[in-house]
């Protein structure tokens, strides 16, 4: 920490507390996550759910950069430093008397959506999907906080109680763990209606009054639903009133048609009817910004030459680095099951790493390899990997040495074309020097 110099403290959580420093030597101003818990090795850090996740998925523009790991072993502190965003989206509806512009909405849920698909095309999927998770800068948008990330080929049961209360699926509701990556696409759709709204959608005084505010709203499920769920579910009364609901559209009157459509797609009670991300980037809604998405890579492909050879993206290198690797216990945290690891992107993968806890009643826990080996205390930004180190400048010593032997070499050439032919102690040293060079 003695890199950084502290200057405010931003938010605190149950395991950490966020503050804001500045970097004496670059000046940079960067967001410390200092973590509450304390860790026995470089090797428990390595397995953290949050770290694991943040490497597989960056460099992504909608993803929370990760610029550094700050483990000091004989205190077992950790820290983790990323780059500082101006607010959440919590702070930028919070008191605020006037309805968003539509079009900046649309861009804010864009790129959360983007970034949605590119975690759940990589195997993994957030499970705490709210206002203060989603972080912006300007006009950019980046989802942070993936210390409840889980693994998408994972088996199931999760852990139950997972996601924050307002934002929670209805299957996480219902039933004692059965859920899958659909849950974090509710979310989307719950961050999407207050954005637009300024309050939120569902706010549920405890577990059932949750349920009965989105019976109210969404309308009460058909049967054959509710069996479904109750096949998996130990602690509820499924006995719900039969409710209409009063649909999304009438909250939200000012909004068009179409983002009241996509919202609805969002929101199904059946996660299997429930839009994908990628299936939600392809909604008419967001036509506009795909066009102009289409419009900026034509235009990058005719300003820069295609390379000879495609370099592979950092996400495969990862990857491959991680199928290389050996799987390692992850380590436990006060108030989380250990059932939070990890997987391979692969379906098969997800089965070579499997393995039983039995402290959590036999779940399967499947964990991401760690990536690499750590070469000191503190761990680089992943942007450092694909940086070139520049060729240090020849110093004067060696410049004084090459015009010697150019000169050495001319003469020697002039001497031959005079028919002269002299040796002296002088240029046979020279000239096996060239030699070795």
């Amino acid at each position: 920490m003695h890199k950084y110099r502290l200057i405010s403290k931003k938010g605190e959580g149950t395991f950490s507390e966020v503050l804001k420093a500045q970097c004496i030597k670059t000046g940079q101003y960067v967001a410390i996550k200092c973590m509450k818990n304390t860790f026995e090795s470089i090797e428990q850090v390595n397995n953290l759910r949050e770290i694991q996740a943040l490497r597989r998925l960056s460099p992504h523009p909608n993803i929370i950069t990760l610029l550094e790991v700050l483990y000091d072993q004989p205190s077992g502190r950790l820290a983790l430093v990323f780059e500082l965003m101006d607010m959440n989206i919590y702070e930028l509806i919070r008191e605020r008397r006037h309805y968003l512009p539509e079009q900046r909405v649309k861009n804010f849920m864009y790129q959360l959506a983007r970034s949605m698909d590119h975690m759940h095309r990589n195997g993994i999927f957030h499970r705490d999907i709210k206002p203060e998770n989603i972080l912006i800068k300007d006009d950019q948008l980046k989802l942070a906080d993936f210390g409840s990330c889980r693994g998408i080929y994972s088996k199931q049961p999760f852990t139950e109680y997972i996601s924050t209360r307002w934002y929670r699926a209805p299957e996480c509701l219902l039933t004692d763990g059965y859920y899958s990556y659909k849950m974090d696409i509710w979310g989307l759709g719950c961050v999407f209606f207050e954005v637009l709204s300024l309050y939120p959608l569902f706010p549920g005084t405890n577990e059932l009054d949750q349920v009965q505010k989105i019976h109210q709203i969404m309308g009460t499920p058909n049967a054959e639903l509710l069996n479904h769920f109750k096949k998996k579910s130990s602690h509820m009364d499924f006995n719900f009133p039969p409710n209409e609901g009063t649909g999304i559209e009438k909250m939200i009157p000012h909004i068009a048609a179409d983002c009241v459509d996509l919202i609805v797609k969002l929101l199904a009670y059946n996660p299997d009817e429930r839009l994908s991300a990628r299936q939600g980037l392809r909604h008419p809604w967001f036509r506009d910004l795909r066009e102009a998405e289409k419009r900026g890579q034509a235009t990058a492909k005719t300003m820069s030459p295609a390379p000879l050879s495609p370099a592979p993206s950092q996400s495969s290198v990862v990857t491959a680095k991680s199928n290389e690797t050996k799987v390692s216990k992850v380590p436990t945290r006060e108030g989380k099951n250990k059932d939070d690891g990890l997987p391979s992107i692969s379906k098969g993968d997800s089965k070579k790493h499997s393995n039983v806890d039995s402290s959590t009643g036999g779940h399967d826990s499947q964990l991401l390899p760690p990536i690499g080996k750590p070469v000191s205390l503190m761990i680089d930004s992943t942007k450092k990997m694909h940086k070139t180190q520049p060729k240090p400048a020849p110093t004067l010593q060696q410049k004084t040495k090459h015009s010697q032997m150019v000169a050495a070499s001319r003469r020697k050439k002039d001497d031959k074309l005079l028919g002269l032919t002299v040796y002296s102690k002088t240029s046979m040293t020279d000239t096996s020097r060239s030699g070795k060079q």
